[in-house]
């Protein structure tokens, strides 16, 4: 059946909701089985089980982001030749990312594996947690290398159209992550060990299945493995324009690490309480990274097609996209905060931090969609490094002044409220500046291309 869709004529915004609900949902398909290892922690492992999952998420962040943010080289530049119509330069592509994949995911699981409880040690994690975490992340780092010909692999898919084949195999390899759960947590008594081996497990179903697709297309591209080779140029364009992109999210990650470690000084129970929020947070967070995703590839197939009104069209109804999933997944979270929570806390105690974080971040949340909309825009019409720069400017930036400017000097800070209030402070600083930017380097790339229409 025919899955590839043109991104540059037709009903865009129609053509954009087609393209992003099946990567949405691929995204809640995703957090709903990592829900499920938490869930299946909270009823059949140790007391600290779930904080000590939760603890690790912006470590993994940190060292994870930076390598998948490089399959957005791999999406714009698929993107591009398809705009085109370069079957030969698609094809290029496609061999060089896996290529990339197989290399990188070696190198990020041996290092993960290796140096997991160092990496933990550095973010001061508590001792009652550490070893749990420990356990936890060395499993999961084997799983790496499968993540990242996953998303290399589904990157490439994305790129022609096809958002619904990923969709379905996360849903297979989400399955079996749950049925892997229950055997090595609730029959083996594994706790945490076991949900690093299930995800690890459901990783490689999950790139497999995306190989075996890849070997079965036959329209914008086709997989050989007699002509796998890769192609230095293409890894360079890759690299030129993922790597900025990867850094964008270490710089987030970072600033992740700075703040984790500030709530590991504040107890357990805001520990475990913080770390139940966060994973509410991801399900509303998910709605606007896959808008990204698709405002990205859009506008690049359109910046190569130089059609300047297409990607003033798409800038616009990415905001529109963004306030309209806020609406829903937030309005959700802010009506029945409570019965959300309770599927990760496990203490009473630790529900006041969890609630409390949790609101404050659903009521906000939309400015952070349109952080990272405006963001995907300038590097989709060719500005890698501004996005990152910008970034580090104003996330990072806003919150290493509030963490050693407020929380570690003003006892009225010190607490998770002060906390959860940088964040929103931070993605609104950042979205005014790349909104000015965007603008100025739009209206720039307009005259070039008139100028030379007229010429």
């Amino acid at each position: 059946m025919k899955r590839e869709m043109t991104f540059t004529e037709g009903n865009l915004f129609k053509k954009m909701n087609i393209y992003a609900i099946p990567l949405i949902l691929s995204g809640l398909l995703q957090l709903l089985f990592s829900t499920m290892d938490l869930i299946v922690c909270r009823q059949y492992g140790s007391t600290n089980s779930v904080g000590a999952i939760t603890s690790t998420s912006a470590l993994v962040s940190l060292i994870i982001n930076l390598f998948i943010g490089i399959s957005v080289g791999t999406n714009v530049l698929m993107a591009r030749a398809y705009g085109v119509k370069d079957k030969e330069k698609g094809q290029s592509v496609v061999y060089s990312s896996m290529w990339l994949s197989i290399i990188i995911g070696a190198f990020v699981s041996l290092f993960g594996f290796i140096f997991s409880r160092n990496l933990l040690q550095m973010q001061k994690t508590p001792d009652s947690f550490i070893n749990l975490s420990d356990s936890y992340l060395k499993y999961y780092f084997i799983g790496v290398f499968f993540m990242m010909i996953y998303n290399f692999g589904s990157a490439i898919l994305r790129a022609v159209g096809d958002t619904v084949k990923p969709f379905i195999f996360l849903a297979v390899s989400g399955v079996v992550n749950i049925i892997f759960n229950y055997i090595f947590v609730l029959c083996f008594k594994m706790d945490v060990a076991g949900v690093g081996i299930a995800t690890a497990i459901s990783q490689a179903v999950s790139a497999l299945l995306i190989i075996i697709s890849l070997f079965r297309r036959k329209e914008f591209f086709h997989f050989n493995l007699k002509e796998f080779k890769m192609k230095w140029q293409d890894v360079k364009q890759i690299i030129m324009i993922g790597v900025p992109a990867g850094f964008q999210s270490v710089v987030f990650s970072i600033s992740n690490v700075i703040i984790q470690s500030s709530i590991n000084e504040l107890g357990d129970d805001v520990i475990n309480g913080s770390g139940a929020a966060s994973q509410i947070e991801a399900f509303i967070y998910t709605s606007m990274e896959q808008t990204c995703f698709t405002s990205i590839a859009f506008i690049s197939a359109n910046y190569a097609t130089h059609n300047y009104k297409n990607i003033k069209k798409i800038f616009i109804y990415s905001y529109y996209m963004i306030f309209i999933y806020n609406i829903v997944f937030s309005g959700i979270t802010l009506l029945i905060p409570n019965q959300l929570l309770n599927f990760f806390v496990k203490s009473e105690s630790a529900m006041g931090p969890a609630r409390e974080r949790l609101i404050i971040l659903a009521a906000t949340y939309s400015l952070c969609g349109l952080m990272d909309v405006t963001a995907s825009a300038i590097r989709a019409i060719n500005h890698q490094l501004l996005p990152t720069i910008l970034t580090t400017i104003g996330i990072c930036g806003t919150r290493l002044i509030f963490i050693y400017g407020l929380f570690e000097n003003f006892s009225q800070f010190h607490n998770l409220k002060s906390i959860s209030w940088s964040y929103p402070v931070s993605w609104l600083i950042t979205w005014s500046i790349e909104l000015t930017v965007f603008i100025i380097m739009f209206n720039k790339m307009k005259n070039k291309w008139i100028k030379k229409e007229a010429d």
